[in-house]
């Protein structure tokens, strides 16, 4: 049983794989650069800037803003996975580590109301060092005042898992967001529904 439950936000929580993608598909098509949705996929789970800079184009900052406030305006694309909100208010002590950043949850997150179901929130703004590197999770665990052994993070990018086992915590795939299992052999765990989650978490008994 592990004492603390972290989550990743994207593709983890919250389904916005099309908007994050449909978004920067469509400011890179007006900069004149055609990609594929396949082609950006890569952009998935690590922060915008270094996704910007994975792509060695001119005008980095300037496309950076012009994503960010194309994903903002897709937000009728996101939504929260089926199940997801039971098991969170059903959770103990859980976090959140994420690789968005301070804009982005502003606008991205906190409007679905679930920031009161955490006792610890990491975003990308929170630390020099990103996912797949350690310290997002290593601060959520020093907030949370728990060791790598009492805490599951769970996510569903290899960026997630590298994390994860960096810290010495174990990793949980949410595969619902994964889509498959191939190049997570090393999880500790599989989750194909969010409810599955719930058999690891300490209850707290009153």
């Amino acid at each position: 049983m592990y004492q603390a439950i972290v989550f990743d936000v994207d593709g983890t929580i919250l389904d916005t794989e099309k908007a994050v993608l449909h978004s920067l598909q469509s400011v890179l098509a007006e900069e004149g650069h055609s990609y594929t949705q396949e082609e950006l996929r890569f952009a998935l789970g690590i922060p915008g800037e270094k996704a910007i800079q994975h792509l060695n184009i001119q005008n980095e900052e300037e496309i950076l803003a012009k994503w960010m406030e194309r994903e903002v305006q897709m937000a009728s694309e996101v939504r929260l996975f089926d199940g997801i909100e039971a098991v969170l208010a059903q959770i103990p002590e859980s976090g959140v580590v994420t690789s968005k950043n301070n804009y982005e949850m502003e606008k991205g997150f906190y409007p679905f109301g679930i920031g009161g179901h955490f006792n610890a929130i990491v975003c990308a703004s929170d630390t020099m060092n990103h996912k797949p590197h350690p310290d997002p999770l290593l601060k959520a665990m020093e907030i949370l005042a728990r060791n790598p052994q009492e805490v599951l993070y769970i996510g569903d990018s290899p960026y997630d898992m590298a994390c994860a086992h960096s810290a010495g915590a174990d990793f949980g795939l949410a595969l619902w967001g994964a889509k498959s299992e191939k190049g997570f052999e090393k999880a500790e765990h599989v989750f194909r529904q969010p409810s599955e989650i719930l058999a690891h978490v300490a209850i707290q008994n009153e």
